[in-house]
């Protein structure tokens, strides 16, 4: 009888049995669970395993070997019986500027003299060595050949636009720009007859007739232009098109005839403190002209004519208080890539401008072309929440006043901003007229020389009454100003920066600028619909709650710069608002919203808005900051601003009007270059080696740099 037989026999037999071999099921190495209650790595966490931060040891601990080893050489070579140096002078703490370790250097030893201070704006690019004592100021704008120029754009509409009948024909003065603004400006008129009689001032009661009387009937004086000694010399092109130069830049490029042959259109990369979107269509066309703005500058201006050797120079480039992260990462690689630099750091303006001015507390007030900035700076440091942009500045005065003007009848009617001379034209009248005191308001006459290329120049007489006083004002009263095409273009060409990981809009906020934009536009967005739009496009029948003070308070907490000021809570004591849906509303409202939101508004607002979030409710801070505010730039060289300005500020904190103070730059220095002084400062300082980025850092970690190499949290 056969037994049963097992199943291990009978895979055997059938060569199907396993045998272990000895051998692994795989060569991947195989790794045991970590102890979850105690591990401990130290990846990242020491300077070394930092690129940026190791190749600043290795650099400090070179130059203490060589300075070592010269002091060794010094040693070895000095004559036994002189005495030897002694440890103070042996010790020389590196971070001291080299004026103070010896004689001042000159020529091109002196400290600076191999580095180049960059401060671009929307108007003027202000640039030299940061040895210099002064910047050279050059028009950011770059013409090139285009098919027709920008006063042939658009059918040759002038700006400022006027309005026209239905036959195509003009219209009165009066009527020329619309209800809204006559309305305004005539109640403004009356608002200032009645200051000016409550201070005691005499006012005409015909005083605005006597003027419109005057400029309708005055006609123009012509001048032969071999009799102008004070002719302007245009830019020659020559008569070959082929030989025309494919772009000029600068000066040069404003004095270009309007007519010239071929035509050239004048393209201004910055506008409003951001890139001009509108006037392009390609972004890297945007960059290059500001690249080659840039180029042309420091070949002409600082006669640094082989860009082979720019390598050997530092950059030190200001960059705006409310950046956008875009505009700092692509400026670097530009820097770095297209013009060459061996080394580039970014310095904030306000920060620059207390460098310059020797202010260790302030509130910095930069009024420049077409925007103003507000930030409060404390020991140092940029405090990121009063920070505030507002797009209005000194050319929205230019185009306010030449409205204004030809509101009452200015003899030279057919002036239009977009021709080049008219444009330099206004910018004189407005120079050489405006003031914001009381006591020149009266009817003055006054006369300027039109001079255009191929024609007689042309003396014009006429009369102003306020006009030279409200149009500053607007500074005050934003409204007057024409703000229609500011946000034409926006996010056209370049979109907002987004976070790696959470994906959102990771550009700067502040809870200042928030409040501003909340104030103007007080729908707030729910489900990403902003502006009272609905899903569907339509506009929302009714808005949510206005906030119903500018001012509201803070609470106590520090907070990130991504949170912004907190929605108000409704009126109604008996409906609570809840925390996160506040929270969520009020980041949708800093992200969305400020791209479709203009922020303008009065800047006494603005600036006691920028102190309260700088300050948090301290009232030592409160003080200080009113103490020293200091107004730079050139939009507010006006006379009398600085003292209209006090006057303001104390009206809307009159608890505090005997420590409101207008600061002005010391030492006599021009409030236009104040900012650019305080970055030569900056590059000539020997503690701020950390902030330099280097070309072989850079070509491996790119634009992550900025997160170990800026001053402020990038």
């Amino acid at each position: 009888m056969v037994g049963k037989r097992s199943g291990k026999a009978l895979l055997r037999e059938e060569g199907l049995e396993r045998t272990d071999n000895n051998m692994d099921l795989t060569t991947w190495p195989q790794i045991n669970p970590i102890n979850q209650k105690n591990y401990y790595t130290d990846y990242l966490k020491r300077d070394d395993q930092i690129l940026p931060l190791r190749l600043l040891q290795e650099e400090r601990r070179n130059r203490m070997t060589a300075k070592a080893r010269d002091r060794d050489r010094e040693l070895a070579q000095a004559n036994p019986n002189e005495v030897p140096p002694s440890g103070a002078d042996l010790d020389i703490d590196d971070e001291v500027g080299m004026e103070d370790a010896g004689e001042p250097l000159t020529g091109q030893d002196a400290l600076g003299s191999k580095v180049i201070v960059i401060h671009p704006g929307s108007q003027n690019l202000r640039i030299g060595l940061a040895s210099d004592a002064l910047p050279k100021t050059v028009p950011m704008v770059i013409a090139r050949k285009w098919k027709m120029s920008e006063s042939e754009e658009d059918g040759g509409e002038p700006s400022p636009k006027r309005r026209r009948t239905d036959d195509g024909s003009s219209m009165e003065p009066e009527d020329m720009f619309g209800e809204e603004f006559a309305g305004q400006y005539n109640r403004m008129c009356a608002d200032l007859k009645i200051h000016m009689r409550s201070n005691k001032r005499r006012v005409l009661p015909n005083s605005k007739e006597l003027i419109v009387n005057y400029n309708k009937r005055t006609p123009p004086e012509t001048i032969s232009e071999h009799n102008d000694p004070f002719r302007v010399d245009w830019t020659e092109i020559p008569a070959d098109p082929n030989e025309a130069p494919g772009f000029l830049t600068g000066k040069e490029a404003l004095r270009i005839p309007d007519k010239s042959v071929p035509r050239y259109k004048l393209f201004w990369p910055l506008r409003y403190g951001w890139y001009n979107e509108l006037e392009y269509c390609e972004k890297k066309d945007l960059y290059n002209d500001i690249a080659t703005i840039i180029e042309e500058a420091i070949k002409t201006q600082l006669n640094l004519r082989r860009k082979r050797d720019w390598v050997q120079y530092g950059c030190v480039f200001v960059v705006p208080d409310l950046y956008e992260r875009h505009y700092v990462s692509q400026t670097l690689e530009m820097l770095m890539r297209d013009l060459g630099f061996g080394k580039v750091c970014f310095i904030q303006e306000s920060l620059a401008a207390t460098c310059g001015a020797g202010y260790t507390t302030a509130c910095v007030v930069d009024v420049g072309a077409q925007k103003t900035s507000i930030c409060c700076v404390e020991e140092g440091m940029c405090i990121e929440n009063s920070r505030i942009n507002l797009k209005c500045g000194g050319a929205d005065v230019t185009e306010t006043f030449i409205r204004m003007m030809l509101h009452d009848h200015f003899p030279y009617a057919d002036i239009n901003l977009k021709r080049r001379y008219d444009f330099l034209l206004a910018e004189e009248l407005k120079s050489k007229f405006c003031t914001m005191n009381e006591g020149d308001v009266s009817p003055q006459l006054f006369d300027f020389h039109l001079r255009a290329s191929g024609q007689d120049t042309r003396k014009y007489t006429f009369k102003t009454y306020d006009e030279v006083l409200l149009a500053p004002q607007g500074y005050y009263q934003p409204t007057i100003f024409d703000n229609s095409q500011k946000l034409k273009g926006r996010r056209k060409l370049i979109d907002r920066s987004y976070d790696l990981y959470e994906g959102g809009p990771n550009d700067p906020v502040s809870s200042a600028q928030s409040t501003v934009i909340s104030h103007i536009s007080p729908i707030l967005s729910v489900n990403g619909q902003t502006n009272g739009e609905t899903s569907n496009g339509h506009v929302a029948p009714a808005p949510t709650k206005i906030a119903p003070n500018l001012f509201p308070k803070i609470n106590d907490s520090e907070r990130t710069p991504a949170s912004t000021v907190e929605s108000p809570a409704p009126e109604d004591d008996d409906t609570p608002v809840p925390t996160g849906e506040t929270t969520n509303a009020t980041e949708v409202l800093a992200t969305s919203v400020r791209d479709d939101v203009l922020p303008v508004i009065a800047l006494d607002t603005a600036i006691l808005q920028s102190i309260s979030d700088g300050a948090r409710l301290d009232e030592r801070k409160t003080r200080d900051f009113l103490s020293s505010v200091m107004v730079v730039g050139g939009g507010a060289q006006i006379p009398g601003f600085y003292m209209f300005l006090e006057e303001r500020l104390k009206e809307q904190k009159p608890g505090f009007a005997k420590d409101i103070v207008i600061g002005t730059p010391p030492r006599e220095l021009d409030p236009q270059g104040v900012i650019w002084k305080g970055g030569s400062v900056f590059g000539k300082l020997r503690g701020t080696n950390d902030s330099w980025i280097g070309k072989m850092e850079y070509d491996r970690l790119g634009a992550r740099l900025l997160v170990y190499k800026c001053m402020w949290a990038w």
